[in-house]
């Protein structure tokens, strides 16, 4: 059964950072896929960053690029999101997610999720 428990949100200024991290267990994760996704209230969950287990290949948002960096651990199974610069519209509730790594589409067809942390940026 796999488990995902994320951790490290809270409340910040805008221009702050936080880090994210996302405990993973209930399997080996090596041909797996990791990503972080967020839903601000009143709008869909939206992807905002992937990583590949094994190989580490990153994939970002676009409206995350320069400001965010997913990583992982793989020793300890844990994935790790830095958020610099956050805007007022990062805020959101950060959901950890992750499938078989098939190579297809890395924004969606997660089936794994964990239960979320809340990021609060304000102006």
């Amino acid at each position: 059964q796999v488990q995902l428990v994320e951790s490290g949100g809270g409340v910040v200024q805008a221009g702050g950072s936080l880090r994210l991290s996302c405990a993973a267990s209930g399997r080996t994760f090596n041909n797996y896929i990791m990503a972080w996704f967020r839903q601000a209230p009143g709008k869909e969950r939206e992807f905002v960053a992937a990583i590949s287990w094994r190989i580490g290949y990153q994939y970002y948002a676009d409206s995350v690029k320069g400001r965010f960096a997913i990583s992982r651990d793989n020793e300890k199974t844990t994935m790790f999101l830095q958020m610099n610069s956050l805007e007022p519209g990062d805020t959101a509730v950060y959901y950890c997610a992750t499938k078989y790594n098939s190579g297809t589409s890395y924004w969606t067809g997660y089936n794994h999720w964990g239960q979320g942390t809340q990021v609060t940026v304000f102006s």
